[in-house]
This record gives C-alpha cells, sequence and structure tokens, in this order.
C-alpha cells in the first residue's frame, strides 16, 4: 500500500499551484471514472472534463482554466500528465532492484566482460566476447549474442534476445520476448524457388530507447538498423532490415516498418500504421493509426488514410463517404424518374398524331 501525503506535499513535489484543502491526504492514484476517496486523479483530454463533476476522488491535477467544482481540491500544473507521473513516483516507489552477482544457474562465457554491480538472472545467456555494462539487470532467460554490446543501466526483461555484435546503449529497457538483431527478410527469387540473401549487418540501439514485449528489430543486410537516443517503441512493432529511427520519436503498437526506410525526429506512427520500404518520413511527422505509407512524407505533416495523404484531405474525404447513402438513394430516385420519363417519352412516340 502506497505511503500517505497530503495535497500540500504533492503540490511542493510537483511544482503545481494547489487549491482546495492542503492536509487532504492522498493514499493512492487512479483514473477519473474509477478513483475514489483517497485517491489523486487527473485530466488531461478535454474529452473527461465533463468527469470533474461527478468524480468522488479527494484531489485532481487539472491544466489552467478548466471549470473546476467547489467540492474539489487539487493541483493546477502546465502538464497534468507529467504531474500526476511525479505523483505516482512519490506515492509508490520503484521495485527492489535485485542484487547484483550472476545466478549459479547463467551461462556466462569466460571471454565475456561484465560491468560494475551487474545482475545475471537464471538461465541467462551471454555468449563469448559480448560486453555488459555497469548496474545492468538481465532478468531470467534473457539471451546475449556474441560480441554484443549492452550499455550501463540497461533492464532486459525474461525472454529478451539480443543476437550477435548488436549495440545496446545506456539505459535501455527491453520488455518481455522482444528480439534484437534477427535477420531481415530478404531472399531472392531463382526459378520458382527463394534462396536467403545473407544479412552480414547489425542492429544499434542508442541511449534511453525503450522497446515494449514482442518487439522485433531485424538485423541489416549490410552496415546497420539504427533505433536513435530516446525513441519509445510500443508492443508488437515491426522494424525490418536497414531502417533508420530519429530521436524522440514514438512508435505505437502493431506497426510495420518496411526495409530501407528512415524516420526522423520526433515522429508519431500510430496505431496499425504500415510504411512501405525505402521511403523517408520526415521530422515532426505524424501518421495516423492504420495509415498506409505509401511514398515519402515530408518535414512536419500529418498524414492518414490508405494510401496516406494529407490529414485534412482525407478527413474531407471521410465526410463525403459518410453523405454516400444518402446520395445513393437519390440517384436512385432520379434514375427511376428518368426512366418514367423516358416510358412517357416512347409511349407518345408510338401514339398517332392528333390534330387540332
Amino acid at each position: 500500500m502506497a505511503a500517505a501525503h497530503t495535497l500540500a506535499e504533492i503540490a511542493e513535489h510537483t511544482g503545481g499551484r494547489l487549491f482546495g484543502d492542503p492536509r487532504c491526504e492522498i493514499t493512492g492514484v487512479a483514473g477519473i471514472r474509477d478513483a475514489g476517496p483517497g485517491d489523486i486523479t487527473f485530466v488531461a483530454n478535454p474529452r473527461y472534463e465533463r468527469d470533474l463533476a461527478t468524480t468522488v476522488a479527494s484531489a485532481v491535477i487539472v491544466a489552467e482554466g478548466l471549470a473546476l467544482p467547489e467540492k474539489l481540491s487539487g493541483i493546477i500544473h502546465s502538464n497534468p500528465s507529467r504531474a500526476f507521473a511525479q505523483v505516482v513516483e512519490v506515492l509508490f516507489p520503484p521495485p527492489v532492484r535485485p542484487k547484483p552477482g550472476v545466478h549459479p544457474g547463467a551461462m556466462v562465457d569466460e571471454s565475456a566482460s561484465l560491468g560494475a554491480d551487474v545482475t545475471i538472472g537464471p538461465f541467462v545467456v551471454v555468449e563469448a566476447g559480448a560486453r555488459i555494462g555497469d548496474r545492468t539487470v538481465l532478468a531470467p532467460f534473457v539471451y546475449v549474442g556474441a560480441e554484443t554490446v549492452i550499455g550501463a543501466d540497461c533492464l532486459l526483461y525474461p525472454h529478451v534476445s539480443v543476437r550477435e555484435r548488436c549495440v545496446l546503449g545506456d539505459r535501455v529497457i527491453v520488455h518481455c520476448g522482444t528480439v534484437v538483431g534477427s535477420d531481415g527478410y530478404g531472399y531472392v527469387q531463382i526459378g520458382s524457388r527463394h534462396e536467403k540473401i545473407p544479412q552480414v549487418g547489425t542492429v544499434e540501439i542508442g541511449d534511453d530507447v525503450e522497446m515494449g514485449a514482442n518487439v522485433c528489430v531485424d538485423r541489416a543486410r549490410f552496415d546497420k538498423t539504427v533505433i536513435k537516443r530516446g525513441t519509445k517503441i510500443d508492443n508488437l512493432v515491426q522494424v525490418a532490415h536497414n531502417v533508420v529511427i530519429g530521436e524522440d520519436s514514438l512508435v505505437v503498437a502493431q506497426v510495420g516498418i518496411s526495409g530501407s526506410t528512415e524516420i526522423g525526429d520526433n515522429v508519431i506512427l500510430a496505431g496499425q500504421a504500415g510504411v512501405a520500404g525505402h521511403i523517408r518520413v520526415g521530422d515532426g511527422a505524424i501518421v495516423a493509426g492504420q495509415a498506409g505509407v505509401t511514398k515519402s512524407v515530408p518535414d512536419g505533416h500529418t498524414v492518414a488514410g490508405m494510401p496516406a495523404r494529407p490529414y485534412e484531405e482525407f478527413m474531407r474525404g471521410q465526410a463525403v463517404l459518410s453523405t454516400m447513402s444518402d446520395w445513393t438513394r437519390k440517384v436512385r430516385a432520379l434514375e427511376q424518374r428518368v426512366a418514367e420519363l423516358e416510358e412517357v417519352v416512347r409511349r407518345s412516340k408510338k401514339s398517332p398524331a392528333t390534330d387540332k
């Protein structure tokens, strides 16, 4: 259970502006619709603003300018999401770090190099010539290939595989089941057969990168596949051979990036987006969920749809599509009316002329 803190203490820690009861005691955190007495919650998305009137949370973190019910206490902050994360860190300290050392059930090659205070869990395999940086933790069943380099203060969760000659920077977090350095998807067709093209490159992961569960980052055909500093990758993402992802980009669940594509800095690839090979997504670009990117995206542009096109154009198209059923009924009615008029004309032509 979390230790109790007063709202005044929390406001001081987050740097926000207090309103309401400074002595309000906070013991937990929750979403605004699930929070109860003792919980602190937050509103960062305008769609949840109406829930302020009904929440039973003891306190709330909000942005400047929201209309606040009189009963509430809380904190006004320029970035409610960040402040809430800080509160979580205060109320719930990080898990206890495992003790440094090599578990007797691990297999570490005698030529591997281990830094200070490294933790090697049971059933971990570290191959010849690998180097593990200071204070790095390899959880049970991690595999580290020959001549691979893993930096300092990294955390690799169970069943992560980092194959031969790959490089991970400092403070890299890799979640369960992720594979770094699997062979790129490369074949050449000989007659009716597909023969494998050797994938002899590597993977280079920059500092402060985090990769979710079951991510696959393929090694380059030659040279290297690169994920640069600060980029965060969600679960179930495929990064193909020779891809380069820039700094501080966000790659959301089930994204697929084809080979030799370059993703710039501060890019957002939303869920289930697909990016074709040998193109570039520019710095600061946003690719909407389920978009199919078939050509390069300029810096700062937002695209959506399949094939991906400028967001405003895509939304206009969606608006038109929403009226298609009405237009279909109108066209069918017009077709029926035209058919009736044609029938009248046809009958009039068959009738004998009448003199007046």
